[in-house]
C-alpha cells in the first residue's frame, strides 16, 4: 500500500523537486529491495540522503534518479540507493545483558571438546561494533585470543561492513569500555592515526564479514549457529515480513541455540518458530522447521 502523503506535497526552497509521487516511489521501491517500511515522517530523511546522489551523478529530478532505479540496470546505484537509506545505529556493548548472557553460554561450552570452531551470526553488523563485541565475549569466556569460534557478520549496507572490516574507530567510540578490556583488544593509533583505535588483529581474523540481504529466500550462513544475533532491524520491517526472516533464520539455529533480539521487538506473533527463554533471547520453537 502506497505510504500516505506527507502534509507538504513541494518544497520550493529545495534544490530538487520532491512531490509525493516521489516519496511513494521511494516508499516502494526500499520496501521491496530491502523490506524496509517507511512513514510519512520519514520523507525529510529520505530528501536529505538521496539528494546527495543526486548530487553526484549530475541527476536534475527524483524523478529521473528513479527511473533510473527502477529500469534496473544499474545495479552499483540500486544498492548506493539502499545503502543512502539504511540506519545503522550500534555501539560496542549495546545492551550488555546479551554479552553477558552470551560468555556464559560460551563458557558452559568451554571444556566440551567441538569438532569445528562455534558458528556464531551477526546478521545486521552494521560498522562491526556487535560482531567485535561477540569476538571478545568470546576471548572472555574461553580465556584466549583464539577462542574456538567463527563469527559470520553480514548486512545490507556494503558500505559500513567496508568500514566494519578495517576495525578502526574513533577513540569516542570505545571510551566507555573497562580500560582492561581497551588493553586487551584494542591497539591505540599514533602519528597520523592518534585519536583512533584498531580492532587486534588476532579478533579481526575471527570474524567474517559478507553482505546478505534479510530478504532474500534463502541464507549463505552455516547451520548450528550457538548465538544468532538479530537485533534491532526488524522494527524496519511490517510483520509479514519479519515472520518470513524468522521463518529462514530458525533452520540455521542449534538445537540449544539462541536468538538475540532488541529490546523494541516483539515476537509473540511468531510462537510456532521462536519461544522466549530470557530478556529478549529466544530458541527454537518445538516443531520449528530445522
Amino acid at each position: 500500500m502506497p505510504a500516505p502523503p506527507a502534509p507538504h506535497a513541494t518544497a520550493g526552497r529545495r534544490e530538487f523537486p520532491f512531490h509525493d509521487r516521489d516519496f511513494r516511489r521511494v516508499c516502494e521501491l526500499i520496501r521491496r529491495h530491502a523490506g524496509i517500511a517507511l512513514g510519512p515522517a520519514k520523507r525529510d530523511m529520505v530528501y536529505g540522503r538521496l539528494s546527495r546522489r543526486l548530487r553526484a551523478l549530475g541527476v536534475d529530478s527524483f524523478r529521473a534518479y528513479l527511473d533510473r532505479i527502477e529500469h534496473g540496470d544499474d545495479d552499483d546505484e540500486l544498492q548506493a540507493f539502499v545503502n543512502a537509506l539504511t540506519t545503522n545505529l550500534t555501539a560496542f556493548f549495546r545492551e550488555p545483558h546479551h554479552f553477558e548472557r552470551l560468555r556464559e553460554e560460551l563458557r558452559a561450552r568451554a571444556g566440551a571438546p567441538a569438532p569445528q570452531p562455534l558458528p556464531l551470526w551477526s546478521c545486521a553488523a552494521s560498522t562491526g561494533e556487535e560482531p567485535y563485541s561477540m569476538a571478545i565475549a568470546a576471548c572472555e569466556a574461553f580465556g584466549s585470543l583464539a577462542p574456538p569460534v567463527r563469527i559470520l557478520a553480514t548486512d545490507i549496507d556494503t558500505q559500513v561492513l567496508a568500514a566494519a572490516a578495517q576495525g578502526v574507530y574513533p577513540l569516542e567510540r570505545v571510551a566507555g569500555l573497562e580500560p582492561a578490556l581497551l588493553r586487551r583488544y584494542f591497539l591505540r593509533g599514533a602519528g597520523p592515526q592518534a585519536g583512533r583505535c584498531r580492532i587486534r588483529p588476532e579478533l579481526r581474523a575471527l570474524v567474517e564479514f559478507r553482505p546478505l540481504n534479510l530478504l532474500a529466500p534463502r541464507y549463505d550462513a552455516p547451520h548450528g549457529i550457538v548465538a544468532l544475533f538479530c537485533r534491532n532491524v526488524m522494527i524496519y520491517f511490517d510483520k509479514p515480513t519479519q515472520r518470513g526472516i524468522l521463518a529462514r533464520l530458525v533452520p540455521h539455529l542449534a538445537e540449544d541455540g539462541l536468538l538475540y533480539t532488541g529490546h523494541s521487538e516483539n515476537y509473540l506473533h511468531a510462537g510456532d518458530l521462536i519461544r522466549p527463554c530470557g530478556r529478549t533471547l529466544y530458541r527454537r520453537a518445538d516443531g520449528a522447521p530445522a
